[in-house]
């Protein structure tokens, strides 16, 4: 059975990726600062399938020991899914250092570090795979998220250069890029912007399902050949 590791697992698209990946048959390893009650039902559902470590990715020290206890336990890593991120939003000039610094250690730091020291059994394989959750905001922009954008893009640019250094060793490197989705976040929205978010997706605002479908593809068989590029899942809204 495979080892998949996820960041951010308790609630949204990391839990729904938790949730497929695990019904596809991997050993799914979640991570994140708190144990929902969604991802602990699960647990239960996918006994000894699905196991859980309490960590905040943001603790950039403590990611190399995490990964060592992880490989200890459940053997080599076959993927990795960096989806934990957050978001700061506010006007960039009225923010403070440690928030920016914070959106950049989580959304980019973190996955960087994630993927180099997990990667080291992969390249010693020859195979392996590894996803990076990025945002269709990293190449449209949205006002009040410049240093979330500018995370994501670096994110987006970490993945092709790293799939250029491993792909000669089997290992596939991808983004998946969503755009709004239709969860709990955007149910909380203004009516009229939603309405408005919605006409510009002429297949119509994306679940989480058909996002955790692009990652599953990615971390399959039909995934052999896909890498460094950004696969968007927004129902058409940036076409």
């Amino acid at each position: 059975m495979k080892t998949v590791v996820i960041t951010g697992v308790s609630r949204g698209l990391g839990l729904a990726t938790a949730k497929r990946l695990s019904a596809d048959g991997y050993n799914v390893v979640g991570l994140s600062r708190s144990l929902s009650d969604g991802y602990k039902a699960l647990m239960a559902e996918q006994e000894g399938r699905v196991h859980f470590i309490p960590f905040d990715v943001g603790d950039l020290d403590a990611i190399p020991g995490v990964v060592s206890s992880i490989t200890k336990q459940h053997g080599r890593i076959w993927g990795l899914v960096n989806n934990a991120g957050i978001g700061a939003d506010g006007i960039l000039a009225t923010m403070h250092k440690t928030d920016i610094l914070r959106v950049i250690e989580v959304n980019l730091t973190a996955p960087i570090i994630f993927a180099k020291y997990i990667s080291r059994g992969m390249l010693a394989a020859h195979e392996g795979r590894i996803v990076n959750i990025s945002s269709i905001i990293a190449s449209t922009g949205f006002h009040g998220l410049a240093a979330y954008a500018a995370s994501k893009a670096g994110l987006e640019g970490f993945t092709r250069s790293l799939s250029r250094e491993v792909g000669k060793m089997g290992i596939t490197v991808n983004c998946i890029a969503p755009g709004y989705m239709e969860t709990e976040m955007t149910g909380g929205l203004d009516v009229h912007k939603m309405a408005s978010i919605r006409r510009r997706a002429p297949l119509g605002l994306p679940e989480v399902e058909d996002v955790t479908g692009a990652i599953a593809l990615l971390l399959g068989p039909d995934g052999n050949r896909i890498t460094g590029t950004v696969i968007t899942v927004d129902g058409g809204s940036t076409a």
